[in-house]
């Protein structure tokens, strides 16, 4: 049904996907089927809401700020960006989980703080906002919070490790310790994972019973560690009867398409089906992050099923489609997509002052002496390959230019100032070799399989190759941490600002 391509050693062949928007990829296929991931790129962790016709997706933003995207679908395969819900920095934003409750919009997050972590909510009474200010509910033990309401109305939030607290009437704060509710099914010794991890407890209630689904084995390592089990009840106190068919959904061997698969949501679709969203790495390409996946669900003897589609084509479901699947990255600058495609990455609380986007350009102040101390504007992407082209024009005593950014430890690029190119390496500033092009050229970048080349022009047309090319596949969680993913990226540094106009992006 859909072209193979090859790759070395005994991995299966990767599939060809369709293309969209500036030839990125997307699922559907245009033929009756689509083929995962449904969202490509940084998307981890999924929440999925169904209100009505419509459905809504979010996913942990992590260390990107304006953060937690909340993307619209009426068919579960094309999808679109239509806001973001957290605007203020207050750390890593881990596992959300949306929902709505007696027509109000919730989000609950986790948060990963250098001081001290904790359990956020923020609400809305319009899905695209605007959205709260994030409430505190003072949760600094556990992560990962689902929500779940009993048959006598009663709110809690399901955590961590099996634990539970309850929750007030409007969901703003905490009414009971955190007590431990389930114990969760453990592997087997012999299995290869990074750890037992209970976390991203999601509560669906289905059948005349509760279900709660559950991610077990760590996020990441070994491919075969990260994996999603399930228990039921007749009540949302228990007891649990973990399900004899766990795990429901493992990688059990690394020459699978999809490594780390886990952390699930399942939910009934407009048309009555049941179907299911989690996470996993592509192989080969950790540095696109945790993508989006969709799978149909069955239900056998009072447990779902997974089945094992989740490299092959998959029969859409029979829904009426929205047609339009991503957004385009290109931006000219004449309106502000501050938060909905560009975001900074491990900002301060003010970082947002230092932007301004309108009349074809966006202005960055300048900061710091490196993108180490320089939170850049990034964009996720979900392509293997791609370019990047975008006009810089710097103030005398700033600098700055293009990244491929995982963190302030670990990225490359290719800057410069009125008289010299500014080498980006490891995480380091590497070499300044001198050009005389003054204080406004067009720089690209080229990312073709995580090798990055660079280019310049004064004009446009007649673009030079820069000397100083990269491999980047490592620039990833398994070596850094973080859980993020390998972003291009704009910076600026010193003083004064630097000027970005007319940024293009194409995919490969």
């Amino acid at each position: 049904m859909i072209a193979q391509q090859s790759f070395a050693g005994d991995c299966k062949p990767s599939p060809i996907w369709a293309r969209g928007i500036e030839n990125q990829r997307k699922a559907d296929l245009g033929n009756g089927y689509y083929l995962n991931p449904i969202i490509s790129g940084d998307r981890p962790d999924p929440s999925v809401l169904v209100d009505g016709d419509d459905v809504y997706i979010t996913f942990s933003s992590f260390e990107a700020y304006p953060g937690l995207h909340i993307w619209h679908s009426r068919d579960l395969v094309n999808w679109t960006p239509i806001a973001f819900a957290l605007s203020d920095y207050v750390g890593s934003v881990w596992a959300p989980e949306l929902i709505k409750h007696k027509g109000k919009y919730y989000i609950y997050f986790a948060v990963k703080h250098p001081i001290q972590n904790t359990i956020y909510v923020v609400t809305s009474d319009d899905i695209k906002g605007p959205w709260s200010r994030p409430i505190d509910l003072g949760l600094h033990k556990n992560i990962d919070p689902g929500h779940a309401v009993d048959e006598n109305g009663n709110r809690f939030l399901f955590l961590s490790g099996g634990d539970r607290v309850s929750l007030s009437k409007d969901g703003l704060k905490t009414t009971s310790d955190v007590t431990h509710i389930y114990t969760p099914w453990k592997y087997p010794d012999d299995w290869e994972v990074e750890g037992f991890s209970p976390e991203g407890p999601k509560i669906f209630k289905y059948g005349g019973f509760y279900y709660i689904i559950t991610a077990i084995g760590g996020t990441a390592g070994p491919p075969t560690g990260h994996m999603v089990i399930s228990a039921r009840a007749k009540s949302l106190d228990g007891p649990w009867e973990n399900c004899p068919n766990n795990p429901l959904v493992r990688t059990k061997s690394a020459s699978e398409l999809w490594w780390s698969r886990g952390h699930a949501t399942i939910f009934t679709a407009p048309d009555g089906k049941l179907w299911a969203v989690y996470h996993g790495y592509e192989r080969d390409f950790m540095t696109l992050g945790r993508q989006t996946l969709l799978v149909p669900i069955s239900y056998k003897n009072g447990w779902f099923d997974f089945g094992d589609e989740i490299e092959k084509p998959i029969k859409k479901p029979a829904l009426l489609s929205n047609g339009i699947h991503g957004i385009a990255l290109s931006d000219d600058f004449t309106s502000n997509r501050f938060g909905l495609v560009w975001n900074f990455i491990q900002p301060t609380p003010t970082e947002a002052t230092r932007i301004k986007i309108g009349n074809g350009e966006l202005s960055l102040l300048a900061k710091g002496d490196a993108p180490s101390n320089s939170p850049p504007l990034g964009i996720i992407v979900g392509d293997h390959s791609y370019e990047i082209e975008v006009d810089v024009e710097i103030d005398d005593n700033s600098w700055g230019g293009i990244l491929i950014y995982y963190d302030k430890s670990l990225y490359a690029g290719l800057g410069f100032n009125s008289t010299n190119f500014i080498t980006h390496q490891y995480g380091m500033e590497r070499g300044k070799p001198s050009h005389k092009n003054g204080n406004r050229m067009k720089l690209k970048m080229r990312n073709r399989e995580n090798i990055i080349s660079y280019f310049y022009s004064k004009d446009g047309l007649n673009w030079s190759k820069f000397d100083r090319g990269m491999e980047v596949s490592g620039y990833n969680h398994n070596v850094r941490g973080g859980f993020m993913m390998l972003k291009p990226a704009l910076y600026s540094c010193g003083k004064g600002k630097v000027i970005f106009r007319d940024f293009k992006f194409r995919a490969l």
